[in-house]
């Protein structure tokens, strides 16, 4: 090729080479790197500063020097016998120093066709695999590669230390069959920071971005993106998860403590633990008290330590506040090896307006809906995702399956669904448009939920989802295909609002509040229900659930312990926010660690021992779980004597065993109280709240209560029972008919008149 043929071919015209000088060159692929000449290939290269370029080989010997072509860093010229595909570096000189680079764009496309097909459908299970940072090997070359959704942008580079945060250096290509830039940065890895910079769609250089699908994050005031990978773990769970423990049956024992990673315990001059100091207090410390999962507040990364973690913008990315997703793996499998499950809270409902996350992300209201009625919520100031958009139902169903498949979850809490499920939610006349059948329901928000619950349904059938949901929407927690939502369980607001309604009236006028107490029987069997005891009951000015109990102090306990009594024997699976098992007093602060110093004294000691034991009993006595969400598990006894405040059901588990369930809500001893049972067995005194060891008044039954053949309730049956003050009586029948030994391997430890369970 002639030396003016060659000039012809490599300059790559005076506007695209204006282009990329100023970052505004859309497809840079089309002009820098290799293209095809004859007998060779025409290089350029594009590196501001550089005052010369040479091609050079893998040993070093320079293959061409590249003509500068009048623009900041701009080089081009003919490499003969280059062949396509064949490896190169770049050496570069700039007053007095070389230096060599590899070439971004003599790489190949990064998706590949199956990926772009499944991202362009919607469909792409493992998205966090096609999309985020992730270290890899290209022809040999060791660097990272970026894949980023931006469909609406003029231009997209990564930028980082690695490039003095240019925006000109590390332009992307565009993928117009899925909407999505990618790269391949050679020479960088893991630890590098970086972040996205965006011209959006009319040419305005948009805020610096995180990214989407990162993997880890820094902390504020640093708003960067950190090249991480996935999660390399070398997990030890096996034998957990091969003990098929299937969370979406009902019928087993979930009793769930909730926690927040930053305020559970302190280290010394209130240093916040991180998620191995966390594992080593956490793990033991369930695992005694009897808890069969661990329910995080949520560890995505969120800039705004105060929203606890509900205005997340790092969905794929657990708190780099505590450590490395490598070190909350440690701390889930940890868990998992003292067989104890895990929960975390997902937030798909909405994600803040900080100009670094998704907001408005190329430009365009891209993650969230483009119509301020509905993609804006008023009462917390925060975006909602555009539900009917195809890439972002992905972006997040990809997300709670990256949960379950990288980090082993074993469930998602499903934060806010009753915001998702409704476009009048918080709004007033006139501020939302109605769904196309002039309904009030989001159908797209539904849609997605019932999408999301049947993946993670069916490609992990172990695995279970939440829903927090607080109206009287229909089958949340039944399956698609019979009309429902999908979810395995819901959490009961209504059970919670009214038990706690009752339960904070002074005893004398409990008679006139007593429907509060069983109303939820009207409706238990309407879903799955978790019964939530939650930290939205303990903040915001609502005081700790102790704090809620009347009476003095001694009152103040008792009430506690046989409201906790009442909740553990009642239907339905039990979630206790942490510091409640111990009588935590104050309001749940997120910025210290839970008051421990009060186990020193007895009666915040004896409510934790009573909320051990009723882990115990929970999950050991079958009639206390294995139906907690079918109807035959459950018969009112007595639910007449509101005048004296007395209340008691059977809790049956299917075959043909029993326990029976008596609550006494004023502070009067009441001797000698009689209450039908079904068949004539000796009713062995389980638990009672009222036990010396639990700081009560130790008013028993001596162990248990013959029956007598005297009717009572409606039943042939009766117990002759002395009810302790403010305390929940569970009798277990030793012997019932048709029915296995329910107490075999479990004894009750009788502390003078009073029983409780030992462990």
């Amino acid at each position: 090729m002639s030396q003016t043929e060659t000039a012809i071919h490599h300059h790559p015209g005076e506007g695209a080479a204006w282009a990329l000088e100023h970052g505004r060159h859309y497809d840079p692929f089309s002009v820098l790197g290799p293209h095809a000449a004859e007998g060779g290939m025409i290089v350029r290269a594009y590196r501001p500063g550089a005052e010369w370029a040479e091609v050079i080989d893998a040993g070093g010997k320079v293959l061409a020097r590249l003509e500068a072509l009048g623009y900041d860093g701009l080089h081009s010229g003919f490499v003969p016998g280059l062949g396509a595909g064949q490896p190169y570096r770049f050496r570069f000189h700039h007053k007095g120093t070389d230096w060599e680079e590899e070439d971004s764009y003599r790489f190949g496309p990064i998706l590949g066709e199956l990926d772009a097909f499944y991202l362009a459908q919607g469909t792409h299970n493992r998205l966090y695999e096609a999309f985020g940072a992730h270290p890899f090997e290209m022809e040999g070359v060791q660097g990272v590669r970026f894949v980023v959704l931006a469909p609406d942008a003029q231009r997209v580079s990564v930028i980082g230390h690695f490039n003095g945060w240019d925006g000109r250096r590390h332009v992307m290509r565009f993928r117009h069959d899925c909407g999505s830039w990618e790269i391949f940065i050679p020479g960088i890895g893991k630890g590098e920071v970086y972040k996205f910079e965006v011209i959006g769609i009319r040419g305005d250089m948009q805020p610096t971005k995180q990214d989407p699908v990162g993997f880890l994050h820094e902390q504020a005031p640093s708003t960067a993106s950190i090249v991480t990978g996935l999660v390399e773990h070398d997990w030890r769970d096996g034998e957990f998860r091969a003990q098929g423990q299937d969370w979406q049956d009902a019928g087993k024992p979930i009793s769930i403590y909730e926690v927040h990673l930053g305020s559970w315990r302190r280290g010394d001059w209130n240093a916040v633990l991180d998620y191995d100091q966390i594992a080593g207090q956490l793990v033991p410390y369930v695992q005694e008290m009897g808890f069969t999962h661990v329910e995080f507040l949520p560890v995505s990364e969120h800039p705004f330590y105060g929203s606890w973690g509900y205005q997340p913008i790092g969905l794929f990315a657990p708190s780099s506040r505590y450590g490395s997703p490598e070190a909350f793996a440690r701390l889930v499998d940890a868990l998992h090896q003292a067989g104890i499950g895990v929960i975390v809270d997902w937030v798909p409902g909405h994600f803040p307006t900080d100009i670094h996350g998704l907001a408005r992300f190329d430009g365009t209201a891209l993650y969230e809906h483009p119509d301020p009625r509905r993609g804006f919520h008023q009462d917390w100031n925060t975006l909602i995702y555009d539900y009917g958009r195809t890439e972002i139902r992905n972006f997040l169903f990809s997300n709670a399956l990256y949960w379950i498949d990288r980090f082993h979850i074993d469930a998602l809490r499903v934060d806010a669904v009753a915001s998702m499920l409704y476009l009048d939610y918080s709004r007033k006349h006139g501020e939302w448009e109605p769904n196309v059948f002039g309904g009030r329901e989001n159908l797209e928000a539904i849609a997605f939920l019932k999408e999301t619950n049947e993946r993670v349904g069916g490609l992990y059938p172990a695995a279970s989802t939440h829903a927090e949901e607080s109206t009287a929407f229909p089958n949340v927690s039944r399956p698609t295909y019979a009309g429902g939502l999908g979810f395995h369980f819901k959490w009961n607001m209504g059970w919670m609002h009214d038990t706690l309604h009752f339960m904070q009236e002074d005893p004398v006028n409990r008679r006139y509040h007593f429907h509060h107490m069983t109303f939820g029987m009207v409706y238990a069997y309407s879903e799955n229900f978790i019964l939530p005891l939650s930290h939205d009951e303990v903040v915001y000015g609502k005081g700790s659930i102790l704090g809620k109990m009347p009476g003095d102090q001694w009152q103040r306990f008792a009430n506690l312990r046989c409201y906790y009594g009442f909740m553990w024997a009642h239907p339905g699976k039990k979630l206790l926010f942490m510091g409640g098992e111990f009588g935590q007093s104050a309001e749940w602060n997120h910025d210290q660690s839970l008051d421990w110093h009060l186990l020193e004294y007895p009666e915040h000691k004896g409510v934790q021992r009573l909320i051990r034991d009723l882990n115990t009993l929970y999950r050991e006595v079958p009639a206390l779980h294995r139906l907690d969400c079918d109807p035959a598990g459950f018969e009112w006894v007595d639910t007449e004597n509101a005048g004296e405040s007395v209340l008691a059901f059977l809790r049956k588990d299917g075959e043909g065993r029993a326990a029976l369930v008596v609550c006494n809500f004023t502070p009067v001893v009441r001797e000698n109280y009689r209450v039908g049972v079904p068949y004539d067995a000796f009713w062995v005194e389980r638990m009672n709240t009222d036990a010396e060891i639990y700081a009560g008044s130790n008013v028993g039954n001596m162990g248990g209560r013959q029956a007598e053949a005297v009717g009572a309730h409606g039943r042939p049956f009766s117990v002759s029972l002395t009810l302790p003050p403010l305390a929940t009586l569970v009798l277990v029948a030793e012997d019932a008919p048709q029915a296995a030994r329910v107490a075999s391997g479990a004894e009750a430890a009788t502390m003078g008149g009073a029983s409780a369970i030992t462990t």
